[in-house]
């Protein structure tokens, strides 16, 4: 056609240009088939896991098991202990503090009001009974002691008058009026006179004292304090030249060779204590902070019948031999109370014992290289044992050392099954 020119290069790219592209497509897929047949062959030709690596697998029962090729199970150090039957305690724990023992323990004051001459013990001091621990002055016993001499002599003189109205009467020189008035004199003397006998008694005077008054005639106003019995001056609380009144507490002796523990109870462990201190003299352990690898053995003598309505706890006494001294009043204890023993129970040792999502759980040996996960109920426990109700027969073989790893171990494998 006029005007019209066609050029024969560009119509041969055109031509040329699909050609090519189908060429590049198929290039394109033969790579791509090719590398699906290669990774095809390339996981049929894996190699199997290595026979030393530990795997779970699935006992017929459903239960998960561990097993160790011979050499982890060595490195592992795990340990196994048969299950057996023995008797089985628990205890429970209870904050006390150390006390004197309060029928071995005296508060020493002064019966009269009295300026202390001399102090003869110190704190701490040991001392033997009747031992002489102070002396004080008192114009108090010295007006008493002088007032009963008077009564006496009083009474001497109207108990002669009777006698000498009763030989009148005899004789008719007096009346019957008169020998009645004189016998009533001396009944009112003696009475009197007693009265002052028993106010030295009150005043500490004892009868020795009072009839070395009467043969002396001599007014002694110092009045002894002395030690009750053996023991320890745990408290002194006067010094020389002070007036001490009756109210005042001088010295606190003790024997503490034998001291109290009181232990405090809280409500819901009542009924355990009960329970646990129905048989008489029940066994009870104590433990301070000043001795933390000792224990020291007492008896429970007392369980209290009220509450603190400060505190809410109940009291419970425990008395504890102290021959040597080291248990001192005021320090801070722990009383542990333990329960009757339960005769031939399963029990096994309390590290055996894990814990994984909410149940007690332990591992039994099956085989030489294989653990199973069991899931235990647990009926108590102290600081070594463990009473199994359910889930273990006696003589299984349960893991006590190396628990932790198999748990780890089963997780880890439990994982990588569920990735994969």
């Amino acid at each position: 056609m006029r005007g019209m020119v066609i050029s024969s290069d560009r119509c041969t790219d055109r031509c040329e240009r699909p050609a090519r592209q189908r060429s590049r497509l198929s290039v394109t897929c033969r790579v791509f088939f090719g590398m699906l047949l290669l990774a095809s062959f390339t996981g049929c030709d894996r190699a199997p896991a290595p026979a030393g690596e530990s795997k779970a697998i699935r006992s017929p029962d459903g239960a998960r098991l561990v097993r160790l090729p011979p050499e982890q199970l060595t490195r592992s150090g795990v340990t196994v202990e048969p299950v057996g039957r023995t008797a089985f305690s628990t205890y429970r724990d209870f904050p006390g503090v150390v006390r004197p023992n309060e029928h071995a323990s005296a508060d020493i004051t002064t019966l009269v009001r009295g300026r202390v001459a001399e102090v003869y013990a110190d704190l701490g001091q040991m001392v033997e009974p009747n031992q002489l621990l102070a002396v004080l002055h008192s114009g108090e016993l010295g007006l008493a002691q002088s007032a009963y001499l008077k009564a006496r002599a009083r009474r001497h003189v109207a108990e002669q008058a009777y006698q000498r109205a009763q030989f009148l009467f005899k004789e008719k020189v007096i009346g019957q009026a008169e020998e009645q008035r004189r016998e009533g004199e001396m009944i009112s003397i003696r009475a009197d006179a007693q009265e002052a006998r028993e106010g030295l008694r009150l005043l500490g005077m004892d009868d020795k004292q009072i009839k070395t008054l009467e043969r002396t005639q001599t007014i002694r106003s110092e009045i002894p304090i002395v030690a009750p019995f053996a023991g320890r001056v745990i408290v002194r609380n006067l010094t020389r030249g002070e007036v001490v009144e009756t109210t005042k507490k001088l010295f606190v002796v003790a024997d503490l060779s034998s001291v109290w523990v009181m232990g405090n109870v809280a409500e819901k462990d009542i009924s355990y204590v009960q329970r646990a201190t129905a048989v008489q003299d029940q066994p009870a352990e104590v433990h301070v902070a000043a001795y933390p690898d000792e224990v020291f053995q007492g008896i429970v003598s007392y369980v209290g019948d009220v509450l603190d309505t400060a505190t809410r706890t109940m009291q419970v006494r425990v008395r504890v031999s102290n021959s040597d001294g080291r248990l001192k009043p005021e320090m801070f204890a722990t009383v542990r109370v333990v329960s009757k023993p339960e005769p031939d129970v399963i029990t096994i040792p309390k590290a055996s014992v894990l814990q994984d999502h909410g149940e007690s759980v332990v591992f039994v040996r099956l085989n030489e290289q294989e653990f199973g996960r069991r899931v235990v109920h647990i009926a108590g426990q102290n600081d070594k044992q463990v009473h199994v109700l359910d889930g273990l027969t006696e003589g299984e073989k349960v893991v006590v050392a190396g628990a932790y790893m198999l748990k780890s171990e089963l997780a880890r494998q439990q994982e990588g099954a569920a990735s994969d």
